[in-house]
């Protein structure tokens, strides 16, 4: 489904676990699945969250392949030409089938520049990340471990279902994701979704007054809750 200038910038206006809880009222069935369900590394939380187009990758890096050879590099130069493709802007979403994962890391100095420059807001995995000083500017990583070392790292294949910390993913679902995690965005349920905001941030707002309200009481709290 098509995703409006104006759908990316709401959403864009709100965090993950916010638009976590617009889905949970707009799709209850998704209370449960279709977000990161363990920590991820963040070593950017000042990043603002950012939206886009699931580009998915299973990788390895514990096992030796001949790095190098003419089909390594065809599977790299296939790779990029996948990152490169629409739909733009993306998140890459990669899930590293090591056991356990973290062998090495996919993503440093380097990859975090190509991917930029091919579209990317940042990567989503449940492997490692590396060369934390010198990432591009405004590329957020969200990772299950930080390590020193890309060890045979490579990419196995592209394209198809990949699940990242209890997430499950296609290619091409849109992704919100910031300091606190990634979840699969509804895109046929965004217009419902800036209802609900409206909604959740009313009653939300009723609970925290009364709260904080000179000599509140259980019973006041009960009673905001309440509606």
């Amino acid at each position: 489904m098509p995703i409006s200038k104006e759908d990316i910038a709401f959403l864009e206006s709100i965090d993950t676990p916010t638009v976590c809880n617009v889905i949970e009222i707009v799709v209850p069935e998704r209370r449960g699945h279709g977000y990161t369900t363990r920590h991820l590394h963040c070593p950017f939380p000042d990043l603002p969250p950012r939206v886009g187009f699931a580009k998915t990758v299973t990788m390895r890096a514990k096992d030796p392949v001949p790095l190098g050879n003419q089909s390594y590099m065809q599977k790299r130069h296939d790779y990029l030409d996948y990152v490169a493709s629409q739909p733009n802007p993306s998140w890459m979403v990669i899930q590293d089938l090591d056991d356990p994962a973290g062998y090495g890391a996919f993503w440093g100095e380097v990859q975090s520049n190509v991917h930029k420059a091919l579209g990317c807001h940042g990567v989503v995995t449940n492997g490692c990340v590396r060369d934390i000083p010198m990432i591009a500017a405004g590329f957020q990583m969200l990772a299950g471990s930080v390590a020193p070392s890309h060890a045979f790292v490579h990419v196995v294949d592209f394209g198809g279902q990949v699940t990242v910390h209890g997430m499950a993913v296609q290619n091409g679902d849109l992704i919100h994701a910031d300091r606190h995690g990634a979840v699969v965005v509804p895109t046929d349920k965004i217009s419902a979704m800036r209802g609900a905001l409206a909604l959740l941030a009313t009653n939300e707002a009723r609970i925290i007054a009364a709260a904080r309200a000179p000599g509140t009481t259980v019973g006041t709290i009960k009673a905001a809750m309440s509606g």
